[in-house]
């Protein structure tokens, strides 16, 4: 094996992350391994130490950097406040570049089989700035149906996973995650998948249209 994807569950900015993602690189480069992509998360403190754990592995690296996946809004709890028709979240009014999922699987494959992508940084966003509250209006008009962004504390956030049967460790961990890149340093957008891929980001809206008609956004009976 020449080359290696690497990637943290359940979040590159999870704590420990960057302890195991160290680990597994200087393993991977005694087996022989020449080059590592790692998939690490926008603005996060864990997520950069995962990066310098892979530069020092002594591998060629690309680091893959995404923020908020739009497929979450489609997946696990997200979708089921989703579908209740209150999505509560502890991020405020601030404006995010949704990426989607496939725009990061596509520039990751491309540093994996191509050349020309050792030692680059690729930002993956999508193509334009959404609040929470747009996203989720966007989603209410794509459905028919009444679904309102609430924001709330982080202490509430925690209380509504665990109550919907989250462990209090995950919850804990997901909402300091949360809190700490849901404060405007990921407020921006970039080039990257129109240059690596050769094509314009995937645009929410485009998401939004595909997965509302699937149903699994529909009330719940």
């Amino acid at each position: 094996m020449d080359s290696a994807y690497v990637a943290f569950y359940p979040d590159a900015a999870f704590p420990g992350a960057a302890g195991a993602v160290g680990a597994f690189a200087r393993l991977a480069v005694a087996c022989g391994v020449r080059h590592l992509v790692l998939l690490a998360d926008r603005g996060a403190a864990e997520a950069e130490r995962c990066e310098q754990a892979v530069r020092d592995s002594g591998a060629e690296w690309t680091i893959v950097r995404a923020g908020f996946i739009t497929q979450n809004f489609s997946e696990g709890f997200l979708a089921e406040l989703v579908r209740a028709g209150v999505v509560a979240l502890p991020a405020g009014d601030v404006a995010e570049p949704f990426t989607d999922a496939a725009d990061i699987a596509e520039v990751a494959v491309a540093a994996l089989s191509e050349n020309g992508h050792a030692g680059r940084i690729h930002d993956v966003t999508g193509p334009r700035l959404i609040t929470f509250a747009d996203a989720v209006g966007e989603i209410a008009r794509a459905t028919r149906r009444e679904v309102r962004y609430l924001p709330v504390t982080p202490e509430q956030f925690v209380s509504s996973l665990t109550g919907r049967g989250v462990p209090v460790e995950y919850a804990t961990h997901l909402t300091g995650l949360l809190v700490e890149v849901f404060d405007g340093r990921r407020a921006s957008t970039t080039d990257t998948v129109e240059r690596v891929l050769g094509r314009p980001a995937r645009d929410f809206t485009e998401y939004v249209r595909e997965t509302a008609a699937t149903g699994i956004w529909d009330a719940d009976t």
